[in-house]
C-alpha cells in the first residue's frame, strides 16, 4: 500500500506541497519578531495535541480540543487581524514582484550604499535629538506607500544629512508631518499618516509615535521617530517599539530589516 501511494505521487502533488511550504514560510516571515509568532506556535501545539489524543482515542480531551479547533478560523481572524491585513495589502501590491526582482539583481552592488545611508540616517537623528527637533521618517520596504505619499508633497531627493536637517528645521515649511524614504531617495514630505487609537500607546507619547505605530502596523514599512520633548530616538516595526542599546545597534537592526 505504501509503495502504491509513492507511485501514485504526481507532479501536481509536488507543486501543491511546494506552494504550501512557501505559504508557511512567507507567513513565518510576516509574523516573526512579533507577539503573533508566539500565538501561532501555541495554536500549532494545540493542533498537534488534538491529533495525538485522536490517535490514542482519548474521547473527552479529543472532543474538547476538536471544538476549539472547529472555531479556530474565526479566532485566527480576530487574533491575526493586522497580520492578515498586511498580507492582503502585500498580495494586492501590483509592482511587488518587479520590485523584489530588481532588489535581488542589484543587492550586491547597493549593499555598501544602503549601509552608508542607514548610518547617515542614525547620525542625523542623533543630531536632531540633541536639539530636541522632532522628526518622523518612514522607510518603505516591499509594500508601496503610494496611498500615504499622495497626502504630502512628492519629492525625488537623494537622502543626505543636510537635507534631513533642513526639512525638520522648526521654521521650515516642510517640518510638519512625516517624510517617506524609498531606497536612498526621499520621495515625499509633509505626509499625513493615519493615527493609532488612544489605547495603543501610553498618553506620554505624541502624534509622531502614534503615527509610526499605525503605519508600521498596517504595512511592512519601518519608522524612526525623534521625540521633540526628550530628543530620544525610537524605532518601530510591526506596530511596536524595537529595542536597541545604542546607535550602532540601531544601524544593525535597520540593516537587517532591509
Amino acid at each position: 500500500m505504501k509503495l502504491f501511494d509513492i507511485l501514485d505521487f504526481t507532479i501536481t502533488d509536488g507543486i501543491d506541497i511546494l506552494l504550501f511550504a512557501a505559504l508557511l514560510y512567507y507567513l513565518y516571515r510576516l509574523i516573526r519578531g512579533s507577539v503573533a509568532i508566539n500565538i501561532f506556535m501555541g495554536i500549532v501545539i494545540i493542533y498537534l495535541i488534538w491529533k495525538i489524543t485522536e490517535a490514542l482515542q482519548m474521547q473527552l480531551l479529543s472532543s474538547i480540543l476538536g471544538q476549539f479547533i472547529g472555531v479556530g478560523v474565526f479566532a485566527l481572524i480576530v487574533v491575526f487581524q493586522q497580520e492578515i491585513r498586511r498580507f492582503l495589502l502585500t498580495i494586492g501590491s501590483t509592482n511587488i514582484t518587479a520590485r523584489n526582482k530588481l532588489h535581488r539583481l542589484f543587492h550586491f552592488f547597493k549593499q555598501k550604499d544602503t549601509l552608508l545611508n542607514i548610518e547617515s540616517l542614525v547620525n542625523v537623528c542623533q543630531k536632531l535629538g540633541t536639539t530636541n527637533t522632532g522628526a518622523l521618517i518612514v522607510l518603505e520596504r516591499n509594500m508601496p506607500l503610494d496611498f500615504v505619499t499622495e497626502t504630502g508633497d512628492k519629492m525625488n531627493i537623494e537622502f543626505s544629512e543636510p537635507i534631513i536637517e533642513s526639512i525638520f528645521y522648526k521654521n521650515s515649511p516642510l517640518h510638519d508631518g512625516a517624510i517617506v524614504v524609498k531606497g536612498d531617495r526621499i520621495v515625499a514630505t509633509r505626509v499625513i499618516l493615519p493615527i493609532a487609537g488612544e489605547g495603543s500607546l501610553p498618553k506620554r507619547y505624541g502624534l509622531r509615535h502614534r503615527a509610526a505605530v499605525s503605519i508600521t502596523e498596517k504595512t511592512d514599512a519601518t519608522a524612526v521617530v525623534v521625540s521633540e520633548e526628550t530628543g530620544h530616538i525610537s524605532y518601530f516595526k510591526n506596530g511596536t517599539f524595537v529595542k536597541f542599546k545604542n546607535n550602532e545597534d540601531l544601524v544593525s537592526l535597520i540593516q537587517k530589516d532591509f
